[in-house]
């Protein structure tokens, strides 16, 4: 019930986080005791920690869960007038924020571009993460290499655009014109998930009686790689992958047509490291909207793999569609609670 998840978020040790950084600081939330399993939870493009405000209250107390907002996101601070938001510059700031809070080994909770980025430290940086979870993001992207040059000059030009725009960057709106204007962006989330994204998503604006507010706002992100790249760089990940894919979510409506054609060769790559791959009922932000849907896979899956860090448990199966959304879904197949015992890949 609504009362009991209340309940337990009140139960959850809460914090506010400040990482310094060169151009000013990442913020974020922490939750759960301080000596707890580490887990760093990354959000979306355009959304800002406050994704995870529901879900964590429903995963395992005994973790520590770090969300932080990205650069240029909620109450983090914007890069220099003219950087790009990149995935690499993105990881570069999460390994930034590791070192500032002294984790040397932790999980990595990621949903859409926050998985990008998870991935992406987990190529890199394969001795850190032990656990990556991706929440409707396959972790790598691929366009196809004749269409880069292309897609990349769009980029370029919208960001030109963007700068040559000021008036644009604090557009001021009244909290509810907000709420109205971010419903429309994403038709899919319930209005509660809007509210809870704009906590950090909106900054108030000095004058008057009436509180106005304004979006903090960031261009599109460049940083593309095509199918080479992405499965060499997915080969690079040693940590236990668990891929949340939603029926009606990221592929159906995110994806460009020449990244799309690249998913099925993208989730070969993770079934043949056997790492655990379903598919669940619901939208992109399904994990918002209706933790109670993503949270039991969740939890097993860090549970079994706190259990056992030198083993690695891993499923392949769809949890089946049908059910009022909010069910519990079921696997096809092997049972998520005893999944089959397989030698730890190394991912080279």
């Amino acid at each position: 019930s609504l009362q009991t998840h209340l309940a337990e978020i009140c139960t959850l040790l809460i914090s506010d986080l400040s990482i310094p950084v060169s151009w000013g600081q990442i913020r974020g939330k922490v939750w759960g005791p301080e000596h707890g399993r580490p887990v760093l939870c990354l959000h979306g493009w355009a959304d800002n920690c406050g994704t995870f405000n529901t879900l964590i209250p429903l995963l395992p107390k005994e973790y520590r869960y770090v969300a932080v907002d990205l650069a240029g996101h909620g109450l983090s601070s914007h890069r220099p007038p003219g950087a790009f938001y990149t995935i690499i510059e993105n990881v570069a700031d999460v390994r930034r924020v590791v070192a500032g809070l002294r984790w040397t080994n932790f999980s990595i909770i990621g949903h859409s571009m926050g998985g990008s980025i998870a991935a992406m430290f987990s190529a890199l940086y394969p001795e850190m993460v032990d656990t990556l979870v991706l929440l409707d993001s396959y972790g790598f992207v691929a366009t196809d290499s004749k269409e880069l040059p292309e897609v990349l000059r769009k980029v370029m030009v919208a960001m030109f655009q963007f700068e040559e725009k000021p008036e644009e960057k604090k557009r001021v709106y009244t909290y509810e014109k907000a709420v109205e204007r971010l419903s429309a962006a994403n038709p899919t989330m319930t209005e509660h998930s809007v509210r809870v994204l704009l906590e950090r998503g909106l900054v108030q604006v000095e004058g008057g009686a009436v509180c106005v507010f304004y979006f903090v706002r960031s261009q599109k992100n460049p940083w593309r790689m095509c199918l080479e790249q992405s499965l060499e760089m997915q080969s690079r990940v040693r940590a236990s992958v668990l891929l949340v894919l939603t029926d009606k979510g990221f592929n159906r409506t995110l994806f460009e047509p020449s990244q799309r054609k690249f998913t099925s060769t993208l989730l070969r790559g993770l079934q043949d490291r056997n790492h655990t791959v379903v598919t669940v009922p619901g939208d992109h932000h399904v994990h918002l909207n209706e933790p109670e849907v993503v949270a039991p896979i969740v939890s097993d899956f860090l549970r079994n793999r706190a259990a056992s860090p030198s083993r690695a448990h891993h499923v392949f199966g769809l949890w089946e569609e049908a059910g009022e959304p909010g069910e519990n879904p079921r696997c096809h197949g092997e049972n998520m609670q005893t999944p089959h015992r397989r030698t730890a890949p190394t991912g080279n």
